[in-house]
């Protein structure tokens, strides 16, 4: 997996770009970006508007978020942001000059960082229930096929037992303790501020039985082959990454649905009022666009169905995403 998404002519080192090959919420509609930066403004106010805010965006894929994110905030907390994209692929030519462009996280960041469909492309091992134990899956790269391979090791059982573990031959698991520790070197680099994943998630109580590990190409869902033709992608743990972000320093977490967040953001989907077309029939047609685009945003059985976990950093969480 790491190979077919970062090694050399990987999905993503040969400047795939996410958009081209699935629907996300930066691209669905700018109103996510909106929503994040109110989250932002919401953080300035909590750090007491210093004179550099950072907002560092990880897998920043083309740089939408930012470059949305920069046109959505108050002109004075613009002039002191400090943007910056996280990403291996090259930077695209109309990327706002203001947007910093590197391929490591920053060593400390004072503000926001926002993963938004990163953990799920952290790569992992997927192990499986057999007769004879639990074995990791093996894969041919060029074709995907599969065999049982070797016992985990200690630290995958380890992981397996608290967040994961399997009962009957058949089972699946995808061990998720890199991505726990990919988002506690997030947590661990805020020095004030918070740190928000958005993911495919499940929890403890409600993993698939077969795992999640899949593909995608050209909008499609495709076998997860890992010759580099495709997004390799699993759902992500984000309760295992809650305690991880704990560990690392965490003051404060909250753990809850997009849909959820959005909305305590102010993307109610709410359609306008009907007199609204006649006083104002061009307010009314904008603010029609809007329910519809907050309406996809926040589906339950969609993009809205996704896990939020945001945790702060020597600041309490933020009132605006709500109790």
């Amino acid at each position: 997996m790491e190979r077919a998404l970062y090694g050399d002519g990987g999905f993503y080192r040969r400047g795939e770009r996410p958009a081209e090959h699935f629907r996300t919420s930066v691209h669905a509609s700018p109103r996510f970006a909106l929503a994040i930066a109110r989250l932002l403004v919401e953080v300035d106010a909590l750090l007491g508007r210093p004179g550099r805010v950072d907002v560092v965006d990880i897998g920043a894929g083309s740089g939408r978020l930012l470059s949305n994110i920069l046109a959505c905030v108050p002109s004075d907390l613009a002039s002191r942001l400090a943007p910056t994209a996280v990403e291996i692929a090259p930077r695209p030519p109309d990327t706002p000059s203001q947007i910093v462009w590197q391929g490591e996280l920053p060593d400390r960041i004072t503000g926001l960082a926002v993963a938004n469909e990163w953990l799920d492309n952290v790569p992992l091992d997927v192990v499986e229930c057999t007769p004879d134990g639990v074995r990791t899956v093996l894969v041919q790269p060029s074709t995907g096929t599969e065999r049982p391979g070797p016992a985990p090791s200690d630290e995958d059982r380890d992981w397996l037992e608290d967040w994961w573990p399997l009962h009957e031959p058949g089972d699946r698991a995808e061990i998720g303790h890199p991505r726990c520790a990919a988002w506690a070197s997030v947590v661990g680099r805020i020095s004030r501020g918070l740190a928000l994943a958005v993911d495919y998630s499940h929890s403890r109580e409600s993993r698939p039985v077969y795992g999640t590990l899949t593909g995608y190409r050209d909008g499609l869902t495709v076998p997860a082959v890992p010759d580099g033709s495709c997004d390799v992608t699993a759902h992500v743990a984000l309760d295992a990454c809650t305690a991880a972000g704990e560990r690392a320093g965490a003051t404060s977490t909250l753990l809850t649905t997009q849909r959820n967040a959005l909305r305590a953001l102010g993307l109610s989907g709410a359609r306008p009022p009907m007199d609204l077309a006649h006083r104002d029939p061009r307010s009314y047609v904008a603010a029609l666009c809007h329910a519809g685009e907050d309406a996809e945003l926040t589906d339950p059985s969609g993009l809205g169905g996704f896990g939020w976990l945001a945790q702060t950093m020597n600041i309490p969480l933020p009132t605006v995403l709500g109790p």
